[in-house]
């Protein structure tokens, strides 16, 4: 892969990003079959989740750099962007992604997900306060088309997916847009893996403070430990690096396109093997948002929003 890299930047990154975002599919799966299979809850699956990533990647941060590791915690408006990137932001993200799937199906979550640039772009249109182009208006009126043939399969007085989903899922994309507008010089002052790693255990602690996940019926056997390990190490560390090492070779514009490879892997992934149902509405919904993505990325002469480097499904 490093030969690659060195020879065909462009082509490396295309593959690591899709690959990112196929392994974040899997893992929202592994989730469903958690949720469908095991009769686990995003209020056990969660925190777990968040806390033994976020020990595993800071356990890695620590013996590589083990001087930077508290970094993040030393002067006052670093903690306080670090508490709104984990907690409002990547915490809060976590917990309404896994109830998507808990309350309708891997796909949905993730395509719901996939509106996060929306909110991005309405942040900053009105951060800067101007008026979107047509082309983003353009893209929101395609974003909501997406979700109402999802929500609906062509039936507006028969939800195909229930409300609650709909309303978690769009929560969901609603804190991407939360962690993914900090303050620049906080993003690139800190490894991503750092910020991920606080982030995940600050979110763990306080998930399992609030939820106590010890205290479920969980029996520990052979699938529930495969699934874990699908959803955190495949989803946490695999999938993250895959996807960030590709991002940096190809831009965030390209790679929100390429990690458009999460939900329609989540999507065949819980059809194969778990008996999803995915119809022609629901692909027409993709479709609506993936040119929604296309949209927003394609190039303009007017200012444009800037894009998320990436979500953490």
């Amino acid at each position: 892969m490093s030969a690659l890299i060195e020879k065909h930047p462009q082509a490396a990154g295309a593959l690591l990003t899709a690959l990112g975002g196929i392994g974040w599919g899997v893992s929202g799966t592994c989730g469903q079959y958690l949720f469908t299979q095991k009769g686990v809850t995003s209020f056990w699956l969660v925190p777990l989740r968040l806390l033994l990533a976020g020990i595993l990647l800071l356990s890695w941060e620590a013996f590589k750099n083990p001087k930077q590791l508290l970094g993040p915690w030393r002067s006052k408006e670093d903690r306080s962007q670090l508490l709104i990137y984990g907690l409002a932001g990547i915490t809060l993200c976590q917990l309404s992604y896994f109830g998507t799937i808990q309350l309708s199906t891997a796909g949905v979550a993730t395509i719901l997900q996939s509106l996060s640039p929306v909110f991005i772009l309405l942040y900053t249109c009105r951060a800067v306060r101007r008026r979107p182009a047509a082309r983003e208006v353009g893209s929101i009126v395609l974003a909501l088309a997406g979700v109402c043939l999802i929500a609906t399969h062509g039936r507006l007085n028969d939800l195909a997916v229930s409300p609650q989903a709909l309303a978690v899922g769009t929560l969901s994309a609603f804190t991407v847009m939360i962690y993914n507008v900090r303050p620049a010089w906080f993003l690139r002052r800190w490894p991503a893996p750092l910020l991920q790693g606080w982030s995940f255990l600050m979110g763990g602690l306080l998930l399992c403070a609030v939820f106590r996940p010890w205290q479920y019926p969980v029996a520990l056997d052979a699938g529930v430990l495969a699934g874990l390990a699908g959803v955190i190490l495949l989803g946490n560390l695999i999938a993250f690096n895959c996807y960030m090492t590709g991002v940096r070779l190809i831009g965030p514009g390209k790679g929100i396109l390429y990690g458009f490879s999460e939900p329609v892997a989540a999507a065949v992934c819980s059809s194969v093997w778990l008996g999803a149902p995915f119809t022609g509405w629901d692909a027409a919904g993709f479709a609506c948002i993936f040119l929604t993505l296309a949209l927003l990325n394609a190039p303009a002469r007017r200012a444009r929003a800037e894009q998320p480097a990436r979500q953490t499904g």
